[in-house]
């Protein structure tokens, strides 16, 4: 499957740009899932963070895990851009699924979370019951006037979009075997 830039969210390619800069950085000369989780935590203006600490894990400590397992990568020198090990390319097409199932033009950093959710130990109906979470706090805040109404409807319609289809996408996956069994 080719992989296509132009349809990821400026976060994404920006998390991308990051994670390969790190590798690069490192002399790693493949692309992980540890490179991007590690770029995801180090990004503001998104909910991963939060969604994380909603789950009762902290940012940072996830961070740090995953630049530990990116200190751990083996080296080489000499070589040119890093590529994407097999393990990231599985990351990405089951995003680019959420992004598909989900019917989201573009993909986003949520999409990656949701593929990564068993990498940073958490299940699916966690992560979701997190974006809910996230959803009632960023109501919270507005509520409160902590944040401008131009960023509350910017991050509401994003995170109302993906809960909105990732519910509906659960609620599918759910009741698929109950479908099969009549």
């Amino acid at each position: 499957m080719a992989f296509d830039p132009k349809k990821w969210t400026l976060k994404t390619n920006e998390a991308f740009a990051a994670a390969i800069e790190q590798a690069k950085a490192l002399s790693n000369p493949e692309l992980t899932p540890d490179h991007l989780l590690a770029a995801m935590t180090r990004q503001d203006d998104t909910i991963v963070p939060a969604v994380l600490a909603k789950l009762g894990l902290a940012p940072l400590m996830v961070r740090n895990k995953a630049d530990e397992a990116v200190q751990r990568l083996p080296k080489a020198y000499g070589t040119d851009d890093p590529r994407m090990n097999r393990e990231l390319n599985n990351v990405v097409q089951n995003a680019e699924q959420y992004q598909k199932d989900l019917k989201d033009d573009f993909l986003s950093v949520e999409h990656l979370l949701l593929a990564m959710n068993q990498r940073i130990g958490i299940g699916s109906e966690e992560l979701l019951q997190a974006l809910k979470e996230e959803m009632f706090a960023l109501e919270t805040d507005h509520l409160q006037q902590r944040i401008s109404d131009e960023d509350y409807v910017a991050h509401k319609a994003a995170l109302e979009l993906v809960l909105r289809r990732a519910l509906q996408r659960s609620n599918a996956t759910t009741n698929a075997p109950e479908l099969i069994s009549r």
